[in-house]
C-alpha cells in the first residue's frame, strides 16, 4: 500500500486543524465621523485587545489634531498664531509637511490655514453663511506658507496673528493608517478601517479582497460601482456630505481657500493609492481647483488613480481606475 511521505500527512493535518478565521466589526464615534474597524484573526480575545488598542492609539492622535479640542496642539498653534513656536509631536510634524508638500503640489488649492475663515455652519439644522465682509476680513490670514516648520526645534510657527489651521482634510487617512499599524502589531493581518467613507484595507476578507463602494456624487444616494482592494487606501471628498441649500443654493463644508466660499465645479471625488502618502489631502485640492485643474494632478501623481463627478453632470476616470472599478446597474 502507498503511503504519503509524513511530512504531507502533518501538512494535511494542520490545515484540518486550522481554526476558521472569526471576523470583529467594532463601530465607535471619532474624529466628527463613526469610524468602523473589521479584522480577521482565530482568536476573539486577541482580536478584541488589538481592535481596542487600534482604536486607543486613533482617539490620542485625534485628541493631538483636533482644533475644536482647546487642550489639543494644534489649538495650542491657533492660540500662539503671531505670538512664539509651539512644540509639536513628530506624529504632528509629519501630517503638517504633508500638509505644506500637497499645498505645494496643488498651488494653494490645498490649505490647512483654510481654518481661518470663521462663520460658516453647515449643520442643516443650524446652517449660517458667513458674512462677505467677515470673509474679506479674514482672506489676508490665509496661506500654507504663512506655517513654519523647523525640525530642528521640532516646533510649529503662524506668522500672522488670528491665522487658525484645520487639520479635517489631511489628519483622517494618517489617523486611520496609525490604526491600522497597530493591528499589524498585534498580528492582524487582515482588516479594513472606515472613517466615514475614507478607508485603508490589507490583506482578505475570508479570501477575498475587501469590496469598497464607490458612491456616486450625481446621485450620493446610490453607489456608482465598486472597488476590490486586497492592500490600499480609498479616500473620498464631496459637496454631498455636509451642507444645506439656502435660495436655490448648495453650500457644502469645502472651503476654497482662494475665496473663503464653498468650492464649485466638482461635485465629488474618489481616489485610489497603495500608499496613504500619495493621496492624502488631494481629494479636497481636487475639489477646489476644479475639473481641468484636479484632473491635471492626478494624472501627474504616481501610484494614483480616481474619478471626478464634474459639476456639469460628466464623469471622468484614469484608466486604471477604470480598470478596477466594477461598475453597478443603474
Amino acid at each position: 500500500m502507498l503511503r504519503a511521505p509524513l511530512t504531507v500527512v502533518c501538512l494535511l493535518l494542520a490545515a484540518c486543524n486550522t481554526p476558521a478565521p472569526e471576523t470583529r466589526r467594532e463601530t465607535r464615534p471619532l474624529m466628527g465621523t463613526v469610524v468602523s474597524v473589521t479584522a480577521l484573526g482565530t482568536n476573539n480575545a486577541s482580536l478584541r485587545a488589538a481592535v481596542d488598542a487600534a482604536y486607543a492609539e486613533m482617539s490620542r492622535l485625534s485628541d493631538m489634531m483636533n482644533h475644536y479640542n482647546p487642550d489639543s496642539v494644534v489649538s495650542a498653534i491657533n492660540n500662539e498664531a503671531g505670538k512664539q513656536a509651539v512644540p509639536v509631536p513628530p506624529e504632528l510634524m509629519k501630517v503638517l509637511h504633508m500638509a505644506q508638500r500637497i499645498s505645494e503640489r496643488s498651488q494653494g488649492g490645498f490649505d490647512i490655514t483654510v481654518g481661518s475663515i470663521r462663520g460658516w455652519r453647515f449643520n442643516p439644522q443650524n446652517p449660517q453663511i458667513a458674512a462677505p465682509a467677515a470673509i474679506a476680513a479674514q482672506l489676508p490670514r490665509v496661506g500654507f506658507r504663512g506655517l513654519l516648520l523647523n525640525d530642528t526645534t521640532g516646533t510649529a510657527f503662524l506668522k500672522t496673528a488670528g491665522t487658525r489651521i484645520d487639520l479635517g482634510g489631511i489628519a483622517k487617512l494618517p489617523i486611520l493608517h496609525a490604526g491600522m499599524r497597530v493591528l499589524g502589531e498585534h498580528g492582524i493581518r487582515d482588516a479594513m478601517i472606515d472613517g466615514g467613507g475614507d478607508i485603508e484595507a490589507m490583506g482578505s476578507n475570508n479570501g477575498r479582497p475587501w469590496r469598497i463602494g464607490i458612491r456616486n456624487a450625481h446621485h450620493p444616494e446610490r453607489l456608482f460601482g465598486a472597488l476590490a482592494v486586497s492592500q490600499g487606501v480609498v479616500v473620498s471628498s464631496g459637496d454631498y456630505e455636509r451642507g444645506f441649500t439656502r435660495n436655490g443654493r448648495h453650500y457644502h463644508h469645502i472651503l476654497d481657500p482662494r475665496t473663503g466660499y464653498p468650492t464649485t465645479g466638482v461635485n465629488g471625488v474618489t481616489l485610489f493609492a497603495d500608499r496613504m502618502e500619495a493621496i492624502n489631502g488631494m481629494s479636497a485640492a481636487v475639489m477646489v481647483l476644479g475639473p481641468e485643474k484636479g484632473r491635471a494632478l492626478i494624472e501627474a501623481t504616481a501610484g494614483v488613480s480616481g474619478i471626478i463627478f464634474n459639476a456639469d453632470g460628466s464623469v471622468w476616470m484614469t484608466a486604471g481606475f477604470e480598470k478596477r472599478i466594477e461598475k453597478l446597474a443603474d
